[in-house]
């Protein structure tokens, strides 16, 4: 009776054994699917950190075109395609404290002069119409030519701004990106403006 018993059970072993390797290969299908969307969830998530950064405006420097409280994502491939121009807003690590992030707008470059005489901008001798400015101030800086691969920047609330005025031209391996979109709060939700300056005789 018992070797009844143990032949029996044996048959069922091996009856049952193709079913266990049908699930041992649909556990380790599973399994693969789990560990590949999880790499190319992290890959994904990493190159979107290397492309874009998001920041948060402290401080007024760049009102009334951006605000404090403001967050924005920040561009940071694009400077590899051309470098800065103009007009850009730009995120950058601060001279002083290269911990701390700044933002500004770049109004020279490299190989110009520029001149601030009471608020008002030259390039080259040839002032520049910011019709974006709601005050230009009154300072003065200047005349100075911006070196290689620096910028002058400054921000466009040009009274309460510390920018290439008072610590002088940026590094522009200092540069993180560019300003590119806002995203909170909602009421300036899109494109940070671009601003084509004007130059004027």
């Amino acid at each position: 009776m018992d070797e009844l018993q143990t032949g029996s059970t044996y048959r069922t072993v091996l009856e049952e054994l193709p079913d266990q390797e049908q699930q041992g290969v649909s556990l380790k299908a599973i399994l693969r699917e789990v560990v590949e969307t999880a790499f190319m969830t992290l890959l994904i998530f990493l190159l979107v950190r290397l492309a874009f950064q998001n920041f948060r405006i402290e401080g007024h420097s760049m009102e009334a075109n951006l605000h404090d409280g403001q967050f924005l994502i920040v561009n940071k491939l694009v400077y590899y395609v051309h470098p800065p121009e103009r007009g850009d807003v730009v995120v950058f690590h601060s001279p002083a404290n290269p911990k701390k992030d700044f933002i500004k707008r770049v109004v020279g470059l490299p190989g110009e002069e520029v001149d601030v005489v009471d608020g008002v901008v030259f390039i080259d001798g040839v002032r520049l119409d910011e019709t974006y400015l709601s005050n230009s101030g009154n300072r003065s800086w200047g005349a100075e030519v911006v070196g290689d691969f620096e910028y002058f920047v400054m921000g466009d609330n040009r009274n309460n701004s510390s920018d290439s005025r008072s610590w002088g031209m940026l590094d522009g391996n200092a540069i993180i990106g560019k300003a590119w979109v806002s995203y909170w709060p909602l009421q300036y939700l899109g494109p940070v403006p671009h601003y084509t300056y004007a130059a004027v005789e």
